[in-house]
Protein backbone atom coordinates (compact mmCIF):
# COMPACT_ATOMS: atom_id res chain seq x y z
CA UNK A 1 0.00 0.00 0.00
CA UNK A 2 2.95 2.37 0.89
CA UNK A 3 5.00 1.92 -2.60
CA UNK A 4 1.25 2.44 -4.63
CA UNK A 5 0.87 6.05 -2.55
CA UNK A 6 4.24 6.94 -3.17
CA UNK A 7 3.51 6.18 -7.05
CA UNK A 8 0.52 8.15 -6.77
CA UNK A 9 2.39 11.28 -5.09
CA UNK A 10 5.37 11.12 -7.61
CA UNK A 11 2.98 10.80 -10.97
CA UNK A 12 0.73 14.07 -9.38
CA UNK A 13 3.92 15.71 -8.38
CA UNK A 14 5.34 15.11 -11.91
CA UNK A 15 1.92 16.36 -13.79
CA UNK A 16 2.23 19.44 -12.09
CA UNK A 17 -1.22 19.65 -10.98
CA UNK A 18 -2.18 21.15 -7.49
CA UNK A 19 -3.11 19.34 -4.39
CA UNK A 20 -4.44 20.50 -1.19
CA UNK A 21 -3.08 19.20 1.89
CA UNK A 22 -5.52 19.07 4.99
CA UNK A 23 -3.03 18.71 8.08
CA UNK A 24 -5.90 17.86 10.99
CA UNK A 25 -5.75 15.96 14.47
CA UNK A 26 -8.07 13.88 16.28
CA UNK A 27 -10.32 16.28 19.04
CA UNK A 28 -9.98 19.38 16.60
CA UNK A 29 -12.89 21.40 16.84
CA UNK A 30 -11.93 23.73 14.07
CA UNK A 31 -11.24 20.53 11.70
CA UNK A 32 -14.64 19.05 12.73
CA UNK A 33 -16.02 22.55 11.88
CA UNK A 34 -14.35 22.55 8.48
CA UNK A 35 -15.18 19.03 7.53
CA UNK A 36 -18.86 19.95 8.42
CA UNK A 37 -19.19 23.71 6.85
CA UNK A 38 -16.95 23.00 3.47
CA UNK A 39 -15.70 19.13 3.52
CA UNK A 40 -18.88 17.40 1.50
CA UNK A 41 -18.79 20.71 -1.17
CA UNK A 42 -15.04 20.99 -1.60
CA UNK A 43 -14.63 18.16 -4.51
CA UNK A 44 -17.90 19.32 -6.17
CA UNK A 45 -16.37 23.06 -6.48
CA UNK A 46 -14.01 24.23 -9.06
CA UNK A 47 -11.44 25.23 -6.79
CA UNK A 48 -11.37 21.17 -5.33
CA UNK A 49 -11.53 19.76 -8.45
CA UNK A 50 -8.21 22.12 -9.36
CA UNK A 51 -6.63 21.08 -6.10
CA UNK A 52 -7.78 17.80 -4.61
CA UNK A 53 -7.89 17.38 -1.07
CA UNK A 54 -5.84 14.95 1.00
CA UNK A 55 -6.31 15.18 4.74
CA UNK A 56 -2.89 14.17 6.61
CA UNK A 57 -2.52 13.50 10.53
CA UNK A 58 -0.30 16.85 11.92
CA UNK A 59 1.82 14.07 13.08
CA UNK A 60 2.03 11.68 9.68
CA UNK A 61 5.02 11.69 7.92
CA UNK A 62 5.10 13.55 4.76
CA UNK A 63 3.91 11.34 1.91
CA UNK A 64 7.07 10.93 -0.72
CA UNK A 65 7.63 13.96 -3.20
CA UNK A 66 5.76 16.55 -1.22
CA UNK A 67 8.23 19.07 -0.01
CA UNK A 68 6.78 21.97 2.29
CA UNK A 69 8.83 25.32 1.85
CA UNK A 70 7.73 26.88 5.51
CA UNK A 71 7.51 25.51 8.92
CA UNK A 72 6.60 21.92 9.65
CA UNK A 73 2.50 22.64 10.21
CA UNK A 74 1.75 23.36 13.63
CA UNK A 75 -1.72 24.25 14.24
CA UNK A 76 -4.76 22.59 13.01
CA UNK A 77 -6.25 22.62 10.56
CA UNK A 78 -3.51 23.84 8.65
CA UNK A 79 -3.69 24.05 4.34
CA UNK A 80 -0.87 23.56 2.43
CA UNK A 81 -1.56 24.00 -1.88
CA UNK A 82 0.78 22.07 -3.46
CA UNK A 83 2.31 22.82 -6.95
CA UNK A 84 3.90 19.69 -8.48
CA UNK A 85 4.62 18.50 -5.10
CA UNK A 86 5.79 21.72 -3.69
CA UNK A 87 4.28 24.26 -1.15
CA UNK A 88 3.28 27.41 -2.80
CA UNK A 89 0.99 28.51 0.13
CA UNK A 90 -1.16 27.91 3.16
CA UNK A 91 -3.96 28.78 5.39
CA UNK A 92 -3.47 28.27 9.46
CA UNK A 93 -6.18 27.71 10.97
CA UNK A 94 -10.32 27.94 10.11
CA UNK A 95 -12.07 31.10 10.73
CA UNK A 96 -15.49 29.95 9.04
CA UNK A 97 -16.45 29.30 5.24
CA UNK A 98 -16.39 32.80 3.57
CA UNK A 99 -12.70 33.78 5.05
CA UNK A 100 -11.78 30.23 3.51
CA UNK A 101 -12.87 30.21 0.59
CA UNK A 102 -11.64 33.78 -0.06
CA UNK A 103 -8.27 32.73 0.76
CA UNK A 104 -8.04 29.35 -0.96
CA UNK A 105 -9.10 31.05 -4.00
CA UNK A 106 -6.49 33.78 -3.56
CA UNK A 107 -3.59 31.20 -3.20
CA UNK A 108 -4.97 29.06 -6.09
CA UNK A 109 -4.75 32.27 -8.05
CA UNK A 110 -1.20 33.68 -6.63
CA UNK A 111 -0.01 29.79 -8.24
CA UNK A 112 -1.14 30.40 -11.45
CA UNK A 113 -4.73 29.01 -11.62
CA UNK A 114 -7.32 30.69 -13.49
CA UNK A 115 -10.63 29.88 -12.38
CA UNK A 116 -13.70 29.07 -15.17
CA UNK A 117 -15.59 31.47 -16.44
CA UNK A 118 -19.13 31.32 -15.06
CA UNK A 119 -21.51 29.27 -17.63
CA UNK A 120 -23.03 32.09 -20.35
CA UNK A 121 -27.08 32.47 -20.13
CA UNK A 122 -27.57 32.45 -24.10
CA UNK A 123 -31.44 32.08 -23.50
CA UNK A 124 -30.85 35.80 -21.70
CA UNK A 125 -32.95 34.27 -19.14
CA UNK A 126 -30.31 35.44 -16.01
CA UNK A 127 -30.79 38.15 -14.01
Amino acid sequence: MVAVLAMLWAAVAAAGQFQLLMFERDGCGYCRQWSEEIGPAYPRTAEGQAAPLHRLDIKAPLPPGVTLTGRPPAFTPTFVLLSGGTEVGRIEGYAGDEFFWVLLDRLLRDAGWLAPAPPSDPAGTGP
